[in-house]
């Protein structure tokens, strides 16, 4: 077999291993089939993200970057059996490289689609709305968000090379910062072609991404107050990282050990839907990708009265499991990723043996490579264990442990001290709830699954790019993916205090009070692309008469008493009698400022943060103020105009406020 050479991509090139390469061993043969490793120049790397990659990003808006993440991401995907090929040797089956590569690539395509939809177009993310600081409006504040202007520095784990390395990029180059990715060794070789493609693709800025295959050497030590870690892996790797950085201003954020666990509920016994979907989940918990899952379930909490119903199901269940080479079809588990790892979780299951009896290990595994059949254990005693609640062995190893009540049950689970995620599998809603009332703390995602929803479920073991992935305690204390809130790692906050002029002029964002343009021509007539931040178009007023009051009341059916009875509404502390209904209002300033003939408008497509703000009486005379607040490009023919639109009556009182959307022509 030829040995592969994993080559580094340090400062725009590629490097071969040198020196103190590493040998790299196959898990199904344990022969050597690449080595990784060698001298970089970590000053080098980082000056070429920070001086060439940085600068390139942050010239792009959010959108650039969403559409260029989109691009990269079905790039990836129409040449990924390359990955599924070479991800064999990690031991993983086919469907655990679909879940790596696949989810990854999946995982890209949501952060590329939450960046156009959620964030805008230009290069300041707004965080909450503007304050009034001042009477009169003329001193505000806003939170923005930009990016930080160092580098990434994203530490991976061995279990998911592509997963793992592409659900911290999407996030890092949407916030507009370069990354460099250090791969596990042990797997490097597959995170390292993919990297290969993103290279040939010619889609990513240069210095944007760089890759450390082996080693990463002294890279930590030219870290400062503008960079990130981003790390993946054990909790005493994470400690000696963190204390190496602590004192240089590096945000670290940290993924480590979990001892996830699985509730199941008092009233999901053996018969119902629950108790079934609770074996099953808990069967591919522990052996999809051999028990190396950072979400896999160590400790299964389930009522005492069905413990011994449980132990039986699994036993069944894991005695059916094909344990071998992951590339034969019919394998269901392959190996683990390395002989020192399995030797690891030989020794980790060793010291649960002292405090629970193994109830199930099958005896026939294949020699050689790193394969190792799943052990579970009964903990007749949760209480007094202790290492079981510490001890996290990754790989195919879980407990059963028993509970007598559900406070018990919840006790049991927090014992963990932290953790990614803890799944419930109940038919009870308030079992649902005293759950997530008692763990919530303890745990970054409470998964709660049942007959209504197991259909689409997507797993226990299943971190999604719309939710936190992260937990607190144990689990290192750092979130993930979750949308938007991932891309927050890599920039700053800032709080800008300034006149309403000046927020305008930052944010790309009309704010209310800031300089206004005369619009040349009715807005409706003119394209988005014509269209300017602030042009403002000023109505005519119409007078709001007690008889449009009563047709209205009349037509739409909507008679409430402060429309139709004067007495009633004079009771009213809101009102000083009769009053406009506030849609009516609505439809009244659309007849103000719409304009009839085909234009550039293709369609409104709704309104938001309505407010009424003062009653408007038969008699009164409002009109309307339309300012165009806001505009984003959605496709390549038309973009999202956000209007701001207020009313006023004929004191010059606003009456009313809203932002309305519409689809434009370019």
């Amino acid at each position: 077999m030829t040995v592969q050479q994993v080559q580094s991509f340090a400062a725009g090139q590629w490097i071969v291993p040198g020196a103190g390469a590493r040998p790299i061993r196959s898990a199904i043969t344990g022969e050597v089939i690449a080595e990784a490793g060698g001298p970089l120049d970590p000053a080098a790397m980082i000056a070429f993200a920070t001086e060439k990659g940085g600068p390139a990003l942050r010239a792009m808006t959010f959108h650039d970057r969403a559409k260029m993440l989109k691009a990269l991401a079905l790039y990836l995907r129409e040449r990924r059996q390359p990955l599924y090929d070479l991800s064999f040797h990690t031991g993983g089956t086919m469907a655990d490289h679909r879940t790596d590569v696949d989810g990854g690539i999946g995982t890209m395509l949501v952060i590329a689609s939450k960046g156009r939809r959620e964030m805008p177009e230009g290069h300041v993310y707004l965080d909450g709305g503007v304050e009034q600081l001042s009477r009169n409006g003329t001193f505000l504040g806003q939170h923005i968000c930009t990016p930080l202007q160092g580098v990434a520095i994203h530490i991976n784990a061995f279990n998911f090379p592509i997963w793992g390395m592409l659900e911290k990029l999407a996030p890092t180059l949407l916030a507009g910062m370069p990354a460099i990715v250090k791969p596990a060794t042990t797997s490097g070789y597959v995170a390292a072609r993919a990297v290969e493609m993103m290279m040939d693709s010619g889609l990513l800025p240069e210095g944007a991404v760089q890759l450390v295959s082996g080693s990463a050497g002294g890279l930590l030590d030219h870290l400062g107050m503008q960079d990130v870690i981003s790390f993946t892996g054990s909790a005493a790797t994470a400690d000696m990282l963190r204390g190496g950085v602590m004192g240089q201003g590096a945000r670290f954020l940290a993924e480590q050990d979990s001892l996830n666990a699985s509730i199941l509920g008092p009233d999901a016994l053996p018969g119902t839907p629950e108790f079934d979907l609770f074996i099953r989940e808990a069967t591919a918990e522990m052996t999809a990708k051999a028990g190396q899952k950072c979400t896999a379930i160590r400790r299964m909490i389930v009522p005492q009265d069905a413990t011994e119903a449980v132990l039986d199901a699994l036993k069944t269940n894991l005695a059916a499991i094909t344990i071998g080479d992951p590339r034969e079809k019919t394998t269901q588990m392959g190996a683990l990723i390395s002989t020192d790892q399995r030797d690891d979780v030989l020794a980790k299951a060793a010291l649960i043996g002292a405090e629970a009896e193994c109830v199930y290990s099958a005896d026939a595994v294949p020699e050689d490579g790193a394969f190792m059949a799943p052990m579970l254990f009964h903990c007749a005693d949760p209480d007094a264990a202790q290492t079981i609640h510490k001890t996290e062995a990754f790989g195919p190893v879980a407990t059963v442990m028993g509970y007598r009540d559900l406070p018990h049950a919840i006790t049991l689970a927090n014992r963990g001290e932290g953790s990614l995620v803890t799944s419930l599998i109940t038919h009870d809603t308030g079992v649902a709830r005293d759950v997530a009332l008692g763990i919530g703390s303890y745990h970054g995602r409470l998964y709660i699954n049942d007959r209504t929803s197991m259909a689409e479920a997507t797993g226990h073991g299943s971190p999604l790019p719309h939710m936190v992935h992260g937990g607190p305690g144990r689990a290192g204390g750092g979130e993930e993916l979750g949308g938007i809130r991932g891309v927050m790692h890599y920039m700053q906050r800032t709080a800008v205090q300034a006149s309403p002029d000046m927020l305008t002029a930052i944010t790309g964002q009309w704010v209310p009070g800031a300089a206004e343009q005369t619009a040349p021509a009715h807005p409706f007539t003119r394209s988005f692309t014509d269209l300017q931040i602030g042009e403002t178009l000023i109505t005519d007023p119409r007078t709001v008469t007690l008889d449009d009051i009563e047709h209205f009341a009349t037509f739409t059916g909507d008679t409430f008493y402060a429309h139709m009875d004067d007495a009633a509404a004079a009771a009213n502390p809101f009102f000083p009698g009769r009053v406009a209904h506030g849609y009516l209002l609505l439809s009244f300033a659309a007849g103000l400022f719409v304009e009839p003939n085909v234009g550039p408008v293709l369609a409104n497509t709704g309104l938001n943060t309505l407010r009424f703000q003062k009653p408007v009486s038969p008699g009164d005379a409002i009109h309307v103020r339309l300012t165009v607040r806001r505009k984003t490009r959605r496709t390549d023919t038309y973009g999202e105009v956000r209007w701001h639109v207020t009313l006023f009556n004929q004191d010059s009182d606003q009456v009313a406020e809203y932002e309305l959307l519409t689809m434009n022509a370019y």
